[in-house]
């Protein structure tokens, strides 16, 4: 990773570790959040690239739609809706049920 992409990086990662217990955001919102709203892929790109690390919440990013679109990146079959649902988020079929009731949006 180049110096710039670290950048972007961290700049993700400082508005993920704000997302409030029991809400998610999306990858738009967090690249609209840190003045690159076309950044959206390279915000999933980021978020896959910080497993392992327990300060940034990564199971709390889905997609516009709510879906659970990363999940594949969590150790087992379904570990990121098991994380949501622990927090009060209910998921059927990879979708978050009301979403916009669970959603956050970055304010910075």
């Amino acid at each position: 990773m180049n110096s710039k992409e670290d950048n972007f990086f961290e700049r993700v990662y400082e508005v993920a570790r704000q997302i409030p217990y029991g809400k998610v955001t999306s990858y738009g919102a967090i690249a609209k959040a840190i003045g690159a709203g076309r950044s959206a892929r390279m915000v999933g790109w980021a978020m896959n690239a910080c497993h392992g690390r327990d300060d940034i919440p990564a199971h709390r990013v889905v997609n516009r739609l709510g879906l659970l679109t990363g999940k594949h990146h969590f150790e087992g079959t379904n570990l990121m809706q098991q994380l949501l649902e622990s927090e009060g988020i209910q998921v059927v079929d990879n979708q978050i049920i009301d979403f916009k009731k669970h959603f956050w949006e970055p304010d910075f």
